[in-house]
């Protein structure tokens, strides 16, 4: 795959630049063992934006830390680029959070320094990468441009409204221009319009860029922004939803979900699907320590046809 890696630099990466195999998560505390990701599989194509939703508990948090390199996977593999980030020393491994990948906390606190002004934190982890003062502003103030808040770069972070905080937090996270940005739950402390509004800015740097994005987030309009939404349910991928225009009404979408079967073969039904099986008399569903076996609604071969 020809991709272009972030902020017009041309990249050659064959493959996926996310690919997630049978990947595993385990937390061991005491004598108790919490499976966080149960063999999942995951690609993302270079410069792609996806979304990744689920319940809490579901491993969406989980997954994003392993991205971030910020928490090591227990089995299976995982390579963003030509990085195994199963297999990586820990020196390796800073140099990857420095200057290949950002992140984004829900939290604004976690992303700004309080007792610096907007463009001051922006600049920050340009400073501690060694870049000079004239290249730290002007690539601060394209990325203050492009947010739409290049009047508060003098500014301090307590003097911003809750949406400006997320955009300041976005020009942070965009800083050493990585190939890869993660956001866990960026629009959870904003309502409606500002969540809408920080989303179509990440779409905006996503298409200028050519940066790669994997968002989490609980937010139900999400699809009209992204490029694919994946559903985690228990430690897997579930199910994908992909937005299509509408040409029929100007300006709308058509999504579509599709099923995932992972690469051994196991496939997990929605929910809903599986109540209208049961509901209907369409399968036989049991459920047993956490597993669904889904049967014909009669499996008796013996039972007589009823012909008319």
């Amino acid at each position: 795959m020809t991709g272009f890696s972030a902020y017009g630099v041309t990249a050659q990466h064959e493959g996926p630049y996310i690919d997630c195999r049978d990947l595993f998560k385990i937390y061991k505390r005491a004598d108790l063992e919490v499976v966080a990701l149960r063999g999942l599989d995951l690609r993302v194509a270079s410069g792609e934006l996806i979304a990744v939703i689920g319940a809490s508990g579901s491993g969406k948090s989980t997954l994003l830390n392993i991205l971030a390199g910020l928490d090591r996977p227990s089995a299976g593999q995982v390579l963003v680029g030509s990085r195994d980030l199963l297999d990586v020393s820990d020196s390796d491994l800073v140099m990857y959070r420095r200057s290949e990948v950002g992140f984004v906390w829900q939290a604004t606190a976690r992303n700004l320094v309080p007792y610096l002004s907007v463009g001051d934190n922006i600049e920050l982890p340009m400073a501690l990468a060694g870049q000079p003062a004239k290249v730290r502003r002007a690539w601060a103030d394209e990325l203050l441009e492009a947010l739409g808040i290049i009047d508060k770069r003098g500014r301090f972070p307590y003097q911003l409204s809750g949406g400006e905080q997320q955009r300041a937090a976005i020009a942070v996270g965009l800083a050493n221009k990585p190939r890869l940005l993660l956001a866990d739950e960026p629009t959870g402390e904003l309502d409606t319009e500002n969540a809408d509004s920080i989303f179509e800015m990440m779409r905006c740097l996503n298409r200028s860029y050519g940066v790669t994005v994997v968002t989490v987030t609980h937010y139900p309009g999400v699809s009209r922004f992204v490029d694919r939404v994946v559903h985690i349910r228990d430690g897997r991928i579930g199910s994908e939803t992909i937005s299509r225009p509408d040409y029929r009404r100007d300006g709308d979408t058509v999504e579509d979900e599709f099923v995932v079967v992972d690469q051994a073969g196991r496939l997990q039904l929605p929910l809903e699907y599986l109540e209208r099986f049961r509901r209907e008399g369409l399968a036989k569903i049991q459920l047993e320590g956490g597993r669904i076996t889904i049967e014909p609604p009669d499996s008796n071969p013996r039972r007589p046809r009823n012909r008319s």
